[in-house]
């Protein structure tokens, strides 16, 4: 993948996530604040826990850290999988939140 692959691509999940985090908290009373620095996104949840998610240029990788640790991602068959064998980055992100917040939350591409 070319340097500028990977950033049409990482862009594309980052916009997903913010998004999600939109129709979330149109949807629900998860009150998600999420934060956009550049190529990075803080999710701040009610109780000030937080997820950060960021790209990785010269690795082609998107990182994610939540309480239950940190998570490596590349792009395989059109999906972000976590290099460790965790699963795809949006299951991952959903089961990281909801954990976080208590609720059931749902995030997609």
């Amino acid at each position: 993948m070319t340097d500028s692959e990977f950033m049409t691509r990482a862009e594309n999940l980052l916009k997903a996530v913010e998004a999600s985090c939109d129709r979330i908290n149109d949807t629900s009373l998860a009150d998600i604040d999420n934060q956009r620095v550049g190529g990075m996104v803080t999710l701040i949840f009610p109780n000030q826990s937080q997820i950060v998610i960021n790209l990785q240029k010269p690795l082609h990788e998107i990182w994610l850290a939540a309480k239950s640790g940190g998570y490596h991602y590349k792009f395989e068959n059109a999906k972000w999988f976590a290099t460790k064998g965790q699963g795809e980055f949006f299951d991952c992100l959903s089961r990281c939140a909801s954990e976080q917040v208590g609720c059931s939350l749902s995030f997609g591409a």
